[in-house]
């Protein structure tokens, strides 16, 4: 599986690779391509997916992946047999779409002839052409709706690629992306290797959101609070569990303790004293 490197983290074009990351390896991403004609929407997104330079070296380290550059190839200029090729292909999704409105528009004809039949004949019969309204059978209907039928292109819909050409170089790249020594990237690891769904935390406050199962089935269960020492400041512990309980998720501060590098994590739940 392959990455590709761009803005300084991994992008995943490729629909199948995605799924095997979401469902096998519990990597998220989040998709940030558009299938909308009037912009992105959060609701609407789609391929490529955007991994976290967390989640990318986490990939990375665990050999899931390898991550390419492939900004010389993608800047190249195209030759005049890939422009032909494309624009081949192109007409060719063109008439495919066509063709398959045009079915579409007879098959519902077919579905409604009955109604069709009596409404041309009523109008017939009213313009005085009695006898064409008796001889008007469904297969002039139908081949009436095949010879006028028009296809405005401008309607098409645009196919949006999801993977590079085919034929194009690409370098490898060896370089860590993120410090991996750092504490926050490796209480990331280590609650990946716990079989935790891991997600950034920043829209709630947090260095991390913790997930039960899939977060398109599951609630984030937990925040997660990195703290670079085991000490926790009182105004700290305040601010981040009433913020927990805000938004009704458990409160969990990690940390490294200060012997060693073993990673510690600390729930801190709410308590009413009056209840």
């Amino acid at each position: 599986m392959y990455l590709t490197l761009l803005n300084g983290t991994g992008f995943v074009f490729n629909v199948d690779d995605y799924m095997e990351l979401r469902t096998k390896h519990r990597i998220m991403g989040a998709p940030v391509g558009t299938a909308n004609t009037k912009g992105w929407s959060p609701n609407q997104s789609t391929l490529p997916v955007e991994l976290t330079k967390f989640e990318t070296q986490l990939v990375l380290d665990e050999q899931i992946a390898q991550i390419v550059d492939k900004s010389q190839a993608l800047k190249a200029p195209s030759t005049a047999k890939q422009l032909e090729e494309w624009k081949h292909q192109f007409e060719s999704r063109i008439v495919g779409q066509e063709q398959a409105l045009k079915a579409e528009k007879l098959r519902e004809t077919e579905r409604y002839m009955d109604k069709i039949l009596m409404g041309k004949r009523k109008k017939l019969r009213k313009q005085g052409h009695e006898q064409q309204a008796a001889a008007l059978t469904s297969e002039d209907v139908l081949k009436d709706i095949s010879d006028n039928f028009k296809f405005d292109r401008q309607n098409a819909l645009l196919e949006v690629p999801c993977q590079h050409l085919d034929q194009h170089s690409a370098k490898i790249v060896t370089e860590p992306l993120v410090d991996t020594n750092s504490l926050r990237y490796r209480i990331f690891k280590d609650l990946w290797k716990r079989r935790k769904f891991v997600t950034s935390g920043d829209a709630f406050g947090a260095d991390f959101l913790v997930y039960p199962g899939d977060p398109l089935i599951y609630h984030a269960s937990h925040i997660v609070i990195v703290q670079e020492t085991p000490v926790i400041k009182p105004l700290e512990l305040v601010t981040k569990v009433r913020l927990s309980v805000i938004v009704n998720k458990a409160c969990v501060f990690a940390y490294e303790e200060e012997t060693g590098k073993e990673i510690h994590y600390r729930t801190v739940a709410w308590c009413n004293p009056s209840k």
